[in-house]
């Protein structure tokens, strides 16, 4: 019996998947998924499985329609500057009427410039929450600005890590609410914090829901990295290291894999490893390299113990060549048998 072009449509997935069974919804089935009645966002095949997502790990991770709604507020119009054109002024702060300094200086939504201590300060005492000039309400702190739009990241890494979408090809409403989690992190990284600058840096680093761009990566990765962020740090050592976004430099990239691996970052210890074995950015040192790939090894990093494991065995062999050597066996056929094992091998 011949089956209509109608029928095989409708028999199809219409795209949503249980939330906790990832099951999927056919269009013909008399069973309608329910979608979470607070975020909207996660559908499931029945009650039961809605309850027992709830209690494993949606409770954390959902946000209700309204929370998601941004808040805009429409700044008065007044003349727009930099935090660096306030600090090249001199003007001053007008909450401590100390001097502005670019490092230290952040801008409000409504284009006045304080001291981000001062800000924070004033949010500390809950009493004069709106700006000290214009009296224009104080944003939300980077903290809690982070933490919202974290959790809103996670729902949408979770759906990408168990294959039921790809950050190349996000559905409208995942885009949507992907655009949401950046800006939430933009406003806290124009506040100083450095996860947030961090987490931006690798969002254009990959390209994750957004064009791929090195130079925007080297931007917030700096960011984060001058105050002491170590992954940020170790990042940007890559990104000189490979001469992307920035121009080449190892000498820049060792200077960066230090102040990360001095913070026990294991993945720039390795990588002050090869830089010393190498003798790239500094002189070549064997022990210098074992010494970064023990400390990047005791905290796991495979490929450090591999490195560890192959430079050990290199000097064995050297150890035995000088030994066929001096010792009077002089054996041209085990000698080129173990050159040749050396040669063949990359180096650690």
């Amino acid at each position: 019996m011949m089956t209509s072009t109608k029928d095989k449509k409708s028999s199809k997935p219409n795209g949503k998947v249980c939330g906790n069974c990832s099951a999927p919804e056919v269009n013909d089935s008399a069973l309608k998924f329910l979608a979470c009645a607070r975020c909207g966002l996660v559908f499931y095949c029945s009650r039961e499985c809605q309850r027992a997502h709830w209690k494993a790990n949606h409770k954390q991770h959902c946000i209700s329609k309204a929370d998601r709604a941004p808040q805009h507020q429409k700044p008065p119009e007044i003349s727009k500057g930099s935090d660096s054109d306030a600090a090249a002024t001199g003007e001053k702060c007008a909450i401590c009427q100390d001097t502005l300094a670019d490092a230290s200086s952040v801008t409000l939504p409504c284009t006045h410039v304080f001291h981000g201590p001062c800000v924070s300060e004033l949010r500390k005492f809950g009493v004069q929450q709106v700006c000290p000039l214009c009296r224009v309400s104080l944003p939300l702190g980077p903290e809690k600005v982070f933490e919202e739009a974290t959790r809103r990241f996670m729902v949408i890494d979770r759906l990408v890590e168990t294959g039921r979408m790809s950050w190349s090809g996000l559905p409208d409403w995942a885009q949507r609410e992907l655009d949401a989690v950046i800006a939430g992190w933009r406003d806290a990284a124009d506040q100083r914090h450095a996860d947030a600058q961090y987490n931006l840096g690798s969002m254009f680093a990959n390209g994750r829901g957004m064009a791929q761009s090195n130079e925007e990566a080297v931007q917030w990765y700096r960011m984060a990295a001058d105050q002491g962020h170590a992954e940020a740090q170790s990042n940007l050592g890559s990104m000189f290291k490979q001469g992307c976004g920035v121009a080449q430099s190892n000498e820049e990239a060792v200077q960066w894999y230090r102040k990360a691996a001095d913070q026990r970052q294991a993945d720039a210890q390795y990588n002050l490893g090869l830089m010393f074995r190498q003798g790239r950015g500094v002189a070549q040192s064997n022990e210098e390299a074992t010494q970064w790939y023990r400390m990047a090894a005791n905290q796991g990093h495979r490929m450090a113990q591999s490195n560890i494991g192959l430079m050990f065995a290199y000097a064995l062999w050297a150890r035995y060549l000088i030994w066929t050597a001096t010792s009077g066996l002089n054996s041209v056929s085990i000698t080129k048998t173990i050159t040749k094992n050396i040669t063949s091998h990359n180096q650690p």
